[in-house]
């Protein structure tokens, strides 16, 4: 097995982060969990799944592939192939953190060790449902630094109890389907606020968004950018 250099996590990292959308049409709700209180990065806070890419996510074989216009999308001002590994990230991440599964029926032959667990439900990463709606840069001074791809899939394409989190590991805990109307309640991160009013804003609308908010803060200055790439044909 070949053997990989150490990851430095001062330098920024691409991640991916999921937001998984419950009821759309009656009373929308997604799913969050809450940080650690010893975490590095954002303790404490109520977040949506997600994490880092790690190097084997860029060898993973998707069962369905993103959309073109979101594979598109996430190619700006990105390196090559890192829209797949985005989202086999977002799949894993989704998996260890809730043990929700948005896979197809598969077999594996040799899964890497971080997916062995979402192998053996039987399935493999099924990307076709991931929506590309939001992409954020950690703002420079903090102690770890993403750049974050925000995913959004309604949650009736699980091939998993959407209530059963008994396979999550400890990174989250009161782990929960929140509604909407109620989230504004609880303590979280900046970024994560200005994601929800951007579903909040279109949620009963099931097509890809006109253009993806790129919220780039670096060295220099915080710029709103808009991703649009090209959008699917009618």
């Amino acid at each position: 097995m070949q053997e990989h250099a150490p990851v430095d996590k001062t330098a920024i990292r691409n991640a991916a982060t999921v937001i998984a959308l419950r009821d759309r049409h009656t009373t929308p709700r997604v799913l969050m969990g809450q940080r650690g209180s010893k975490a590095v990065f954002m303790p404490n806070k109520f977040v949506f799944p997600g994490g880092a890419v790690d190097v084997g996510d860029h060898e993973i074989p998707l069962a369905t592939p993103l959309s073109d216009s979101d594979a598109d999308r996430l190619a700006d001002d990105s390196s090559p192939g890192m829209g797949t590994a985005l989202a086999a990230a977002a799949i894993r991440e989704l998996f260890e953190e809730t043990g929700q599964v948005l896979g197809h029926p598969g077999h594996w032959s040799t899964p890497p060790p971080d997916w062995r667990d979402f192998a053996a439900t039987g399935h493999r990463p099924h990307a076709a449902p991931l929506q590309f709606v939001f992409r954020a840069l950690t703002p420079p001074g903090r102690p770890r630094r993403f750049d974050a791809r925000f995913f959004l899939f309604d949650a009736d394409v699980l091939a998993s109890d959407p209530d059963d989190f008994s396979a999550a590991s400890d990174e989250l805990s009161h782990l929960q389907w929140v509604a909407l109307d109620d989230v504004r309640a609880f303590d979280m991160p900046f970024i994560t606020e200005v994601v929800l009013s951007e579903i909040a804003s279109r949620v009963t609308d099931p097509h890809p968004p006109k253009s993806v908010p790129f919220f780039k803060n670096n060295e220099e200055e915080s710029l709103f950018l808009r991703l649009r790439g090209r959008l699917p044909e009618d």
